[in-house]
């Protein structure tokens, strides 16, 4: 499969789209506590996304938002259910490492659902270690935390 990646920010058209899927699905997902993790996963203000495309189609995408000091925030991770399987997130993970260390940060962390097993091995496969619980997902039992040292 062939497929390219772009640098971009939150206010990209095929990025909107994406995280509109992906915010759907995570409605089913998280349930009852869907309103509390949405709140922490607005997207207008960031300005370091990817976007995947095969072709001119949005396939998939990934952001960074600093955290705090030098670590980055990965977040908005996404891959269209057709293009799942493919390799895409890994890519898009990996750029998004690259474009951190560029900025100049030293760890990358991130959160996840309990749920979301195959978002936990994608993450593990790429040197991800599971953390305690950081910032807002204190004490939420539906949440797994990761970090790397980007």
């Amino acid at each position: 499969m062939s497929f390219s990646l772009i640098k971009t920010n939150s206010q990209n058209p095929d990025y909107i789209l994406l995280v509109t899927d992906l915010d759907a699905e995570l409605r089913v997902m998280d349930g009852d506590e869907h309103a509390f993790y949405a709140q922490y996963n607005k997207s207008d203000d960031i300005k370091h996304v990817i976007v995947a495309y095969e072709n001119e189609t949005p396939v998939g995408c990934g952001a960074l938002k600093k955290y705090k000091g030098k670590t980055v925030e990965i977040k908005r991770m996404f891959v269209a259910n057709p293009y799942r399987g493919k390799g895409i997130a890994k890519q898009v993970l990996k750029e998004l490492e690259e474009w951190g260390r560029e900025l100049g940060f030293y760890e990358a962390i991130l959160e996840t659902g309990v749920n979301q097993q195959t978002a936990i091995n994608l993450y593990k496969k790429c040197e991800y270690e599971v953390i305690p619980n950081y910032g807002q997902y204190i004490g939420k039992d539906a949440s797994t935390c990761m970090r790397k040292k980007i």
